[in-house]
């Protein structure tokens, strides 16, 4: 199983250069992938978490990451679609995957804060149907050499479009949620599920109507990722599972999720003080990443 590090670009950090030192490190460390997080405004529970400090924007982030890094995987957990105009998503997506050398992975979602979304101009209640189009039309741009789509939000054909993806048929999309629609968007038209904080009692029921839908849409089950996101340390709310708190608690509970086949295992620090975030990467280097690999 893989080992990911999630970076702190949403937990209010003064040091932005220090989170993205931290995806050095990682790096260095031998870590799959670093991840970063996607909201526009402070608001409803990310109010409630970081006030008005820096919650910083996940592309430009691993772009900066990507820069300084060689083979380490940039990821996002995840991407609001709604927020975004597909087509330039797309176009932005696509020439990440080419300025990092085919390193970009998209964790994508429908969003659950209604008042951003509104903003954003999306509404609230349309939300999957966007971000079903919105996948459909970079699946198309990064694919088809004459690309052409219509549907209800939007239009083209007649126009080339590049830079085309590195990585072949296309960037990996890790559809996000608990949802039973995310997990029927996952089997339809993902790379992988990628569900956060869900128990291994959990994670097991939406694993089988994962494959059930799979299998329903003509899906090998077995060819679609299950990626999980989880926190380390208090969580801060009882419906959420945590890794724990101790290295050995940690290991066993990565280990539970390795045992059910889980492909990639994104560890976040869960913590808004800086100082603890090298030693946290650190400690999961040292215990938990040669386990997983060994």
């Amino acid at each position: 199983m893989k080992i990911a590090y999630s970076l702190s670009n949403n937990q209010g950090m003064e040091d932005i250069q220090a989170v993205v030192d931290l995806a050095v490190r990682a790096e260095e460390l031998g870590f799959d992938s670093v991840w970063a997080s996607e909201h526009v405004f402070n608001v409803s529970y990310v109010y409630d978490r970081i006030g008005d400090k820096p919650y910083y924007e996940p592309l430009t982030v691993l772009t900066y990451v990507a820069a300084r890094t060689k083979t380490i995987g940039l990821g996002t957990s995840v991407l609001v679609l709604p927020y975004h105009n597909p087509i330039r998503l797309a176009k932005i997506a696509a020439t990440i995957d080419v300025l990092s050398g085919g390193r970009l992975m998209l964790g994508v979602g429908v969003g659950v804060i209604e008042q951003e979304l509104e903003a954003m101009g999306s509404p609230y209640h349309e939300r999957g149907a966007i971000t079903d189009e919105t996948i459909a039309i970079m699946k198309e741009l990064w694919t088809n050499p004459n690309p052409s789509f219509h549907g209800k939000y939007h239009n083209f054909s007649g126009m080339t479009f590049t830079p085309k993806p590195v990585q072949k048929p296309h960037i990996p999309l890790f559809i996000g949620g608990t949802s039973r629609a995310a997990i029927r968007r996952a089997a339809r038209v993902g790379t992988g599920w990628h569900p956060t904080a869900l128990s291994p009692e959990v994670l097991a029921q939406g694993m089988e109507y994962l494959k059930e839908q799979a299998e329903k849409v003509g899906r090998n089950p077995s060819e679609i990722a299950i990626s999980v996101s989880a926190a380390i340390g208090s969580t801060h709310n009882h419906n959420r599972y945590s890794l724990g708190e101790n290295p050995e608690e940690i290991l066993e509970r990565a280990q539970a999720y390795q045992d059910m086949g889980v492909e990639r295992l994104l560890i976040s620090p869960n913590t808004r003080d800086q100082d603890q975030l090298l030693p946290t990467m650190e400690m999961l280097a040292e215990v938990v990443i040669p386990k997983m690999q060994g």
